[in-house]
Formats: C-alpha cells, sequence, structure tokens
C-alpha cells in the first residue's frame, strides 16, 4: 500500500479497516464505526507462560503521530505476577506496527522474549 502526504496533515486519512489480512482506508466516520463495532480486531493472542500475556490487535486509526507510515496494528506484553498466574495487569510492552505481517512479526518475537523466565527481571521484578 503506498501512502500519500498532504500538507495539512502527515496522511490522506486516519481510519482504517480490514478486508481480511489487508488494511483498507475507510473515510466514512459512520462505516468505519459499524466495521470497529462487528469486527474481530485480534491478529493474535498468546500466554506464553504463567500470569503473562501477549496480545496484538488491529486499532483502526493511525497511531504513528505523523511518522513515516501509519501505525495502525499494537502489540502489547503484559504481566501480572498474582496468583493463579492471572494476567490483569498493565501493559508493559508495547510495539506499533503498519501491516498484518509485521504485526505478527512483532508478536512472534514478544511471545520468544517474554517466554523467557528471566525476561522481566531488568525492570527490578
Amino acid at each position: 500500500m503506498t501512502y500519500a502526504r498532504t500538507r495539512s496533515r502527515p496522511w490522506p486519512q486516519d481510519k482504517y479497516i480490514l478486508d481480511g489480512h489487508t488494511v483498507v482506508p475507510q473515510p466514512d466516520l459512520k462505516r468505519w464505526g459499524q466495521w470497529m463495532q462487528g469486527a474481530n480486531r485480534s491478529v493474535r493472542r498468546t500466554q506464553p507462560r504463567p500470569g503473562v500475556l501477549v496480545s496484538t490487535v488491529f486499532l483502526g486509526l493511525d497511531h504513528s503521530f505523523g511518522g513515516d507510515k501509519p501505525h495502525l496494528f499494537e502489540t502489547m506484553v503484559f504481566i501480572n505476577h498474582g496468583k493463579g498466574g492471572n494476567v490483569l495487569g498493565d501493559g508493559v510492552e508495547c510495539e506499533r506496527t503498519s501491516t498484518w505481517g509485521e504485526a505478527e512479526d512483532a508478536h512472534k518475537r514478544w511471545v520468544e522474549k517474554a517466554s523467557d523466565p528471566n525476561w522481566d527481571r531488568w525492570r527490578g521484578e
């Protein structure tokens, strides 16, 4: 997908939907809202070990804040060291990407990192 810049805004529009795994601009707010309300926006969700969740979702809005290309997917790592390994804690890592393929790659990288039981020790936890 090619992204054209304009003078007034970094992108011609900021709302997107998915057609399968393909990102499609959706300039109509009502249609975008209806799609967002009913769509399954999850790319992948993995619990690599107890108390750790890696979640990747399609955001539907450009979160690049004027970057080189729109950031439309978000991978987050959530950690909670509570009883039973339930993941209810805050997101401790976040990576945003532009395409479904990049989102899958980011998810895989974070699952690999978060699978290591020593991974979160650098935070002092």
